[in-house]
């Protein structure tokens, strides 16, 4: 029998991990802070409660680390949106299926048009997100979009519904550089109050989405939960659980994590777990002291203020002018928006700040800058 995260998530209960991260104490928090080895059972104590008073200590080793890894380097690229069509049901979504909005798919010349407008801000890594639709927007407009674009882009990723093993290796050998896939929470029960309808709702088939992506040999897996579905600090512990098992299994392939906050869309349900830009900072933090290779993204969700003041702390990868609508740059940009946009500032204003911060802008990829070219 294959092995895969649910034979290790299935040793965990919910309610165990969230009495251990809310009874961690004072002691702990100081004892874990003075390490540099960190276990998953120390991120427990970096998110509970008991370090909060720590946040400024925490900030401070995160940067250290960081620069020591990555260097004053911040990558941007932006999300393309080929289709809104989804045949999911999901109270959190402006594309779930039972929103009466106006569906669109991006065709070839569209997906052009979307691109030179992409490149003409002089973005090169391109995120590609649809929603899931996997009668009309699967493998084979996959492939194809990823042909017309690839000359384009010195990287593409995928943002779409969870794939079968064999649809990744056709991915990985079209080019594909990463694949996020995010399980919105690890809460089983939870889960299916918000996933009702749709081939969203089978949780363990998503959960088993990045074994798959791992097997297939795909660069670069990145993972997440919908913060504000959930507990934020017990979704975060099993999303750090994940993290670590993928890469033992799969210790050749890197790995990011994201942070989406639950943004206002059509018919969206409110955050039952409200989750403040100091809790965000202790989460980041939190990740980074715990392991220093992991990428750090932060998107256009977050606001300008908190993207800011976060450049110099501990994020890797940040998205910018971002449109969360099929054709939102230039063939459609009425269509509805999958969420709100909090920092809708233009890509050379934010690349302003990211050199004001002291910090250098990359266009491309990290190899290049790692070479001393930098664009």
């Amino acid at each position: 029998m294959m092995t895969t995260f649910k034979h290790t998530l299935d040793r965990y209960a919910w309610d165990d991990v969230q009495t251990k991260i809310y009874g961690a104490t004072d002691q702990e928090a100081q004892s874990v802070l003075g390490k540099d080895n960190l276990t998953l059972q120390d991120f427990i104590v970096l998110i509970s409660p008991a370090a909060a008073p720590y946040l400024e200590q925490m900030a401070q080793k995160t940067q250290r680390i960081t620069q020591r890894r990555f260097g004053k380097t911040i990558q941007l690229y932006a999300p393309l949106y080929l289709s809104n069509e989804c045949q999911n049901i999901c109270t959190y979504c402006g594309f779930s299926m039972d929103n009466q909005i106006r569906r669109k798919t991006l065709n070839n010349t569209e997906l052009l048009l979307e691109a030179m407008a992409l490149k003409s801000m002089g973005i090169n890594h391109v995120l590609l997100v649809s929603g899931e639709a996997n009668k009309n927007v699967e493998i084979n407009y996959f492939l194809n979009a990823i042909q017309l674009l690839k000359p384009h882009f010195a990287q593409i990723s995928i943002e779409v519904q969870p794939l079968e093993e064999e649809e990744y290796q056709r991915l990985q050998a079209a080019g594909v550089y990463a694949i996020l896939v995010y399980q919105e929470t690890y809460h089983r029960d939870v889960y299916k109050q918000y996933h009702p309808k749709g081939k969203k709702s089978n949780f363990d088939y998503r959960l088993d989405t990045p074994d798959r992506v791992g097997r297939a040999g795909i660069h670069k897996i990145g993972l997440g939960v919908l913060l504000g579905l959930e507990d934020w600090r017990v979704d975060s512990f099993f999303t750090a659980l994940h993290i670590d098992y993928l890469q033992k299994q799969y210790w050749q392939t890197r790995y990011s994590i994201s942070f989406p906050r639950l943004r206002p869309a059509a018919g969206s349900a409110e955050p039952n777990f409200h989750l403040s830009d100091k809790h965000l900072l202790q989460l980041i933090c939190a990740y980074r002291l715990w392991n220093e290779n992991l990428e750090i993204s932060i998107s256009t969700r977050e606001n300008e203020t908190f993207r800011d003041n976060i450049i110099p702390i501990g994020v890797t990868t940040m998205s910018a002018a971002s449109k969360t609508n099929p054709g939102g740059y230039v063939v459609d940009p009425q269509a509805l928006e999958q969420f709100e946009v909090s920092d809708d500032r233009d890509m050379e204003t934010i690349k302003r700040q990211i050199r004001k911060m002291g910090y250098s802008p990359v266009m491309k990829d990290w190899d290049n800058n790692y070479a001393g070219i930098i664009r």
